[in-house]
């Protein structure tokens, strides 16, 4: 899949970013022509954080004060600082105003017709951020901790599809952990593309991982023609996946 205007999306905003060099968004490898994914570590020094948050809008602002842990509105204050400057680099704007909303299904977008579609992910103190240029295109990205124990032998009966299963079970345990991780990331990322979250039908989403990551089945919208899966360039210790969906009349 290929999109236009990708080398837009590449700019970094004419804003300083504040705090540490170390802390700052940075661009990881591109899986693709025309997707542009963004690393971003949720840390900032108490200097810092104010600035960040500053750049925030009052709903934002609202949000962060409903955690019940400091800790969690620091990160989603970082988190969201970071995405407003990474945006504001694409629109030629300050990260205070770039015009961030929320769809029917509370999926965040900008409200410009025409500008890029994006997607966040975040785990612990990491987060990765996608953008996808193409018209009528929609990103999905997940990431988790390649360390992550889940009880894969109960999740996989809940979330994955009979083959799938078969799969995971000729493996051993450690590498069956890692599969059920990225098959995990796949689905995760296609959800989060066409908004449906947790409500999205799991157990009928059918993933390949070899030779390549695919969508090979699954009910609408998750059709095999319309996805594609793309493994993250992401530091080591992580797993990503980005999925996109190239849509045809649905409505965004």
């Amino acid at each position: 899949m290929t999109a236009r205007g990708a080398k837009e999306a590449v700019s970094v905003s004419d804003s300083h970013y504040p705090g540490n060099e170390a802390d700052r968004p940075r661009l990881l490898a591109p899986p693709v022509t025309g997707v542009v994914l963004w690393w971003c570590p949720l840390v900032a020094d108490d200097d810092t954080l104010p600035r960040l948050a500053s750049w925030l809008s009052p709903e934002e602002h609202a949000r962060a004060s409903r955690f019940g842990r400091p800790f969690l509105a620091r990160r989603y204050i970082v988190g969201r600082a970071a995405l407003r400057f990474v945006l504001a680099g694409r629109l030629g704007t300050q990260p205070a105003a770039v015009p961030i909303e929320h769809d029917s299904r509370g999926r965040p977008r900008i409200a410009i017709e025409g500008t890029p579609d994006f997607n966040v992910t975040n785990t612990g103190d990491a987060a990765m951020f996608g953008l996808v240029e193409q018209p009528n295109a929609r990103i999905g990205v997940d990431l988790e901790p390649i360390d992550r124990h889940v009880n894969d032998a109960g999740l996989s009966r809940r979330v994955c599809t009979a083959a799938e299963r078969q799969s995971l079970d000729a493996l051993g345990d450690e590498a069956r952990r890692h599969a059920f991780l990225r098959l995990w990331t796949c689905k995760e990322a296609m959800c989060k593309a066409t908004g449906e979250g947790f409500a999205a039908p799991f157990d009928e989403i059918d993933v390949a991982r070899e030779p390549e990551l695919a969508l090979i089945g699954g009910p609408p919208p998750y059709r095999p023609g319309a996805w594609t899966l793309l493994d993250a360039s992401v530091p080591e210790g992580f797993v990503g996946t980005v999925a996109l969906w190239l849509r045809g009349d649905e409505s965004r």
